[in-house]
C-alpha cells in the first residue's frame, strides 16, 4: 500500500500523495516512516499499489491503508497534516491483528478493528506528541515486538516472486503447496501470490522508468512480455500509463 509518494512526484505509490512528501527507513525492521503535508485544497495524486500496508495518523485520526489491487484515487481537498508507518509487505497483519484480505482496497479507522479505548488512547498519545512521526514509530515498533518476528517465509515469498519466479516455482521454493501458498498469501497480503507478483512488476517497472531506463528496456527488465504487454497492465492496475506516472 502504500509507499506515500513525495514532493517532487518521483518516489513509488503513496497515501495521500501530493504537497510536501519526505520519508526515511525507520527503525521497525522493514518498514518506511512517511511524512506529508499539503494545503487542503490540494488534489491528491493516485496510490499505487505496493504490495504494503500502512498506519496512518492525520490530526486526529488514526486509520489503516489497505492492500491495494489498483490505484486509490485521493480526493480534492484531502490536506492537512499525514504521517504514516509502510510496513513491508506480509508484516502488518500481525501487527495489526486483522487479515490482509479483509483491508483489501480499503481505509479503514483503527477504532473498527481494536476495541474502541484501545484506539483512541494510542490516537490521543500521538495527537499530543511534540513530534506525532517519532510517535508514531514508537507505536508501531511495541506493536512488532509484541507480534514477534514476521515469518520468514513471507519474506522468501516476496523475494521469490519479485525476482520474476512464477507462483509455481515459488511456492516449490519455499515448500507449500500452492493452493496453500495462496491462503496464506491472502492472509498476509490481502491478494493471492499472482496478484503481488503484479504489483511487485508494476513498482520494478516504475523504479526502471524513473531511472531513464526507455519503456522497451523496462519491459524487458521489469519481466513483461514486451512493452505492450506493459502498457496494459500499467494501464491495468493504475487507470494510467507509464509516461503519466513518471
Amino acid at each position: 500500500m502504500s509507499g506515500e509518494g513525495d514532493a517532487e512526484g518521483d518516489a513509488g505509490s503513496g497515501e495521500e500523495q501530493g504537497g510536501r512528501y519526505r520519508e526515511r527507513a525507520s527503525g521497525v525492521p522493514g518498514a518506511v516512516l512517511w511524512t506529508r503535508s499539503a494545503a487542503r485544497a490540494a488534489p491528491g495524486r493516485p496510490v499505487l499499489p505496493d504490495g504494503c500496508m500502512d498506519l496512518i495518523w492525520s490530526e486526529g485520526r488514526l486509520f489503516v491503508a489497505g492492500p491495494d489491487t489498483r490505484a486509490h484515487a485521493v480526493a480534492a481537498g484531502a490536506g492537512g497534516r499525514f504521517t504514516g508507518i509502510r510496513f513491508a509487505p506480509g508484516t502488518a497483519p500481525a501487527c495489526l491483528g486483522v487479515p490482509a484480505h479483509e483491508l483489501r482496497d480499503a481505509r479503514v479507522d483503527l477504532a473498527d478493528l481494536w476495541p474502541g479505548a484501545d484506539a483512541r488512547r494510542l490516537t490521543e498519545r500521538i495527537d499530543a506528541a511534540a513530534d506525532p512521526a517519532a510517535e508514531l514509530e514508537r507505536a508501531a515498533a511495541r506493536l512488532m515486538s509484541a507480534a514477534g518476528p514476521p515469518d520468514p517465509l513471507l519474506a522468501r515469498v516476496v523475494a521469490a516472486l519479485d525476482a520474476g519466479r512464477s507462483v509455481t516455482d515459488t511456492a516449490a521454493a519455499v515448500g507449500l503447496d500452492p493452493r496453500v501458498l495462496h491462503r496464506r498469501s491472502l492472509a498476509a497480503f490481502g491478494y493471492g501470490p499472482k496478484t503481488l507478483a503484479r504489483v511487485l512488476r508494476l513498482q520494478r517497472a516504475l523504479a526502471l522508468a524513473r531511472a531513464g531506463v526507455p519503456f522497451a528496456q523496462t519491459a524487458v527488465r521489469a519481466g513483461y512480455t514486451d512493452q505492450a504487454h506493459l502498457a496494459r497492465d500499467v494501464r491495468a492496475l493504475t487507470g494510467t500509463t507509464l509516461s503519466g506516472l513518471v
